[in-house]
């Protein structure tokens, strides 16, 4: 399965992914209408230690720990892709302590919300990727 990998190296720590997130969930056909004055959720955040920058997302485990935590039976895997049904999630955070990653988040409702590799969306392959100037973020099979 293909996934999104960061490259730590390569990334600058600009944030633009975190920007082309938010627009491809945002449900919006422009991305000024969808962020301007917007408070932005993205599914993939940017976190800097160190003088390295680095994006955090989903890793879509392959023994998820986020899904055995979900007391709601929000969280779900298919064909190795880690899903929220939002309309299920009870907001009660375990999820967020179970994953070692840090992948989870909650949205302005407070129920979870995390990165889905734009398969909910209009846009195919993660937005992230193809908004990353240096080529720091990589969708591909390893």
């Amino acid at each position: 399965m293909r996934r999104v990998y960061v490259n730590e190296q390569w990334c600058l720590g600009c944030h633009l992914c975190e920007f082309y997130c938010a627009y491809a969930n945002s449900g919006e056909e422009n991305m000024v209408k969808a962020l301007k004055d917007a408070i932005i959720r993205p599914r993939i955040k940017v976190e800097e230690k160190d003088g390295i920058s680095f994006a955090v997302n989903c890793r879509h485990c392959s023994e998820p720990l986020c899904v055995k935590s979900c007391i709601a039976g929000a969280l779900s895997q298919t064909d190795g892709l880690i899903v929220i049904d939002q309309s299920k999630c009870v907001g009660c955070f375990s999820c967020i302590m179970a994953c070692p990653y840090g992948a989870l988040m909650p949205n302005e409702n407070g129920v979870m919300q995390k990165c889905e590799l734009c398969t909910s969306n209009t846009h195919g392959n993660p937005e992230c990727v193809k908004g990353c100037p240096n080529k720091a973020i990589v969708f591909e099979e390893r």
